[in-house]
């Protein structure tokens, strides 16, 4: 799915007429639907009022205005339909609005008609051989059938609001309708808040097939370059699948709903027969990997709950999964959209827009959003005094890593890391800070109040309607949300209780689907509840010692870690009580940056998430791995495009970019054609996955 990944960051920038953006734009940085959500509200929800004269102020705002003292002055109200002498234009929001957004496509069409239909060489660019072509020069050819999970979304049936869309994208797409009527847009993404499935009168579905997620949109490849490359090996429709879901509901109700995992496992059983009973070689992306591992556990176990294929199905079917930025242990960001992401231009207080609102409100009905919340407790993520990542340094929050000198062996890291002086480590642990001083001091300073001792009461009615209670945060009293303050920093044990209480309906509904605890027991009766099957910490790998896991994943670009929040001053029915401080700026390591501490990862998953259960708790035969399945690391260094015309480059390691490095996809294929593990050559590794999962002290 990628967007929980694509949303998350950058949802609430603000998008600007200058170099910056429209690099970030033609890069294809997923800013699109910001831009989408922040001309909308500028554009459509907060319009100029004119009168039918078109330029001139109405009728009532002019008397409003005339001097009490001229009293002789009479103002004519203008009569419907009459003429009047033409006034020169007056340069509204809205023509701003409309110039950005046709300056930035027509720049966006012109590099992408410089860089798909001009030869590279009059654009003087040097273009590696792909890896499909390489490969099959070599004499590789299709061999294991592949399939490849993730999901585009289209109505099926929608509100009056919604005529004309009839299976057309939502998500992934166009996105041209979605200027014409961006609140029916956001209700049909919408899910019920108390079931967490459709609302009455609305279908939106998965798109089936390959063209499900080619394309996010027009030029913005997802899974193109794999799909291409894997056909010049041989591979087409008749030995490649693409296996939709809808990634917005939980796992069980995807089977509820679409019976989207019984349709997994049965085309999987048909690729294997039809194929000559070769196993399957699976390569789900993002949630996606969280997804396939519910998969393992649900197609194993007997029904009406699971699939009914018994203990060896997988062994029996599944050759290799090939997880492309697996957010195994969870991201941070899903904190941050659940509190409240980073204000940009249009929800600040002095215009009083309400974007992030309606947001929140969309991002709160799913239940996915949720099973990204971090899982391991303090265990993975600290505690107020330690992380895994508790000696990383940063040049500056969003330049690339002291790690510097990334290198294939790590002969020299002993010197690398005394050359590098830090005066006090970050303190990742504390996922959650109020004002940049609580992230920074001895937690012998703090004065704790258990968050499961706040009590949620209710907001007296206001006397001015706030239209609708877009979050949860208005069903609050104002005191009683400042106690959320008090505490000045939340762990990963803590931050749980601190969801429950200020999304309340969210959590209760997403936590009979998930789980986020560290398993004690996993011999306890209670693990084999659905909750725990997409939390690798709480459930076991199949009886399947022939079949592999790769944890595949880019490093070298600053990641979300942990957050400096604060208290809006605003009432509530113009802003969320609890904010980013986006003026949080700098620290003793330089991973400060408008209120967000960063660490090394993809952008979206740092690495610990990425790769911690492939280093360590899957490695060997421990107690998540009794089998002895292999596991092996394969990182990818992120290296930027030397230039626009580039594209996003072959060498990117940034989240969705990755699903075009030459590198990855030579990988998968090589595995798809027949190769192990160790026939890639084993561990790759740029970061320090291996000695921050040694600190990590977890019963294996």
């Amino acid at each position: 799915m990628g967007f929980l990944h694509y949303l998350k960051a950058e949802i609430t920038r603000v998008l600007q007429v200058n170099l910056s953006v429209i690099s970030n734009f033609v890069d294809c940085k997923v800013r699109i639907l910001s831009s989408i959500v922040q001309f909308w509200k500028l554009c459509f929800l907060e319009p100029v009022k004119f009168s039918s004269v078109g330029t001139q102020l109405s009728y009532e705002s002019l008397k409003s205005h005339v001097n009490k003292n001229q009293e002789n002055v009479v103002i004519e109200k203008p009569k419907k339909y009459k003429k009047t002498k033409r006034q020169p234009k007056e340069w509204r929001c809205i023509d701003n609005c409309f110039w950005i957004i046709g300056y930035l496509c027509t720049t966006w069409w012109l590099l992408l008609f410089l860089c798909n239909f001009l030869p590279a060489n009059l654009l003087g660019l040097k273009v590696a051989e792909s890896p499909g072509t390489k490969l099959k020069n070599e004499g590789l050819n299709a061999n294991h059938p592949a399939g490849i999970v993730t999901g585009g979304l289209e109505l099926w049936e929608g509100r009056p609001c919604s005529q004309g869309l009839f299976r057309k994208r939502l998500w992934g797409g166009s996105f041209a309708e979605i200027f014409k009527r961006p609140l029916c847009w956001l209700e049909h993404l919408s899910l019920d808040n108390e079931t967490g499935l459709d609302p009455p009168g609305i279908r939106v579905r998965a798109v089936t097939g390959l063209v499900a997620a080619d394309y996010f949109a027009p030029g913005y490849f997802v899974w193109a370059n794999l799909i291409q490359n894997l056909a010049k090996i041989g591979y087409e429709q008749k030995n490649m699948y693409m296996a939709s879901y809808d990634w917005r509901l939980s796992f069980q109700n995807s089977e509820i709903r679409d019976q989207s995992l019984s349709r997994l496992k049965r085309k999987i059983e048909l690729f294997y027969v039809t194929n000559g009973y070769k196993k399957v070689v699976v390569v789900p992306h993002s949630m996606g990997v969280t997804y396939f591992l519910h998969f393992l556990k649900w197609v194993e176990a007997s029904p009406p709950v699971g699939g009914g294929g018994g203990p060896g199905w997988c062994a029996k079917h599944i050759k290799a999964i090939m997880n492309i930025g697996p957010a195994f242990l969870g991201v941070p960001k899903a904190v941050a959209n659940i509190v409240s992401m980073a204000p940009g231009l249009l929800d600040s207080e002095t215009f009083g827009f309400q974007t992030l609102q309606h947001v929140m409100r969309v991002f709160r009905t799913w239940d996915s959003v949720v099973s990204l919340l971090p899982k391991g407790g303090e265990t993975i993520w600290g505690d107020l005094n330690r992380s895994p990542e508790e000696e990383n340094v940063c040049h500056s929050a969003k330049t690339q890593y002291l790690h510097s000198s990334w290198k294939e062996n790590n002969e020299n890291d002993t010197n690398n890391r005394r050359s590098i002086q830090v005066k006090e480590l970050a303190k990742y642990g504390r996922l959650v800070s109020f004002g940049k001083a609580a992230s920074e001091i001895p937690s012998s300073q703090f004065s704790f109040i258990d968050p499961k001792e706040f009590v949620y009461e209710s907001a007296p009615v206001p006397s001015i309607s706030c239209e609708e209670l877009l979050t949860e945060y208005d069903g609050m009293s104002r005191e009683n949300i400042k106690r959320v303050a008090l505490n000045k920093a939340y762990t990963a044990r803590t931050l749980i209780d601190l969801l429950r209480f200020v999304a309340p309906k969210t959590m209760q509904r997403a936590e009979a689907h998930f789980s986020h605890g560290l398993a004690e027991n996993l011999e306890d009766p209670k693990y084999s509840h659905y909750k725990y099957w997409s939390n690798p910490l709480e459930t076991i790998l199949p009886n399947a010692p022939e079949m592999e896991i790769f944890c595949s994943y880019g490093v070298g670009i600053p990641t979300e870690r942990s957050y400096v929040y604060k208290m809006s001053p605003s009432d509530r029915c113009k802003s969320i009580p609890l904010q980013i401080d986006i003026s949080a700026d700098g620290s003793h390591n330089g991973c400060l940056s408008g209120g967000v501490y960063f660490v090394d990862g993809d952008e979206s998953v740092p690495v610990v998430s990425a790769g911690f259960m492939c280093a360590k708790g899957w490695r060997g035969k421990t107690r998540f791995n009794p089998s002895g399945i292999a596991t092996y690391i394969r990182e990818y260094h992120h290296k930027p495009p030397a230039s626009l015309l580039e594209g996003r480059g072959t060498e990117s390691g940034a989240h969705v970019d990755l699903l075009g490095n030459f590198a990855l996809i030579e990988d998968v294929l090589r595995v798809a054609a027949g190769s192990s593990g160790t026939e890639l050559g084993g561990d790759r590794t740029y970061s320090r996955i291996m000695e921050m999962s040694e600190r990590i002290n977890i019963q294996l």
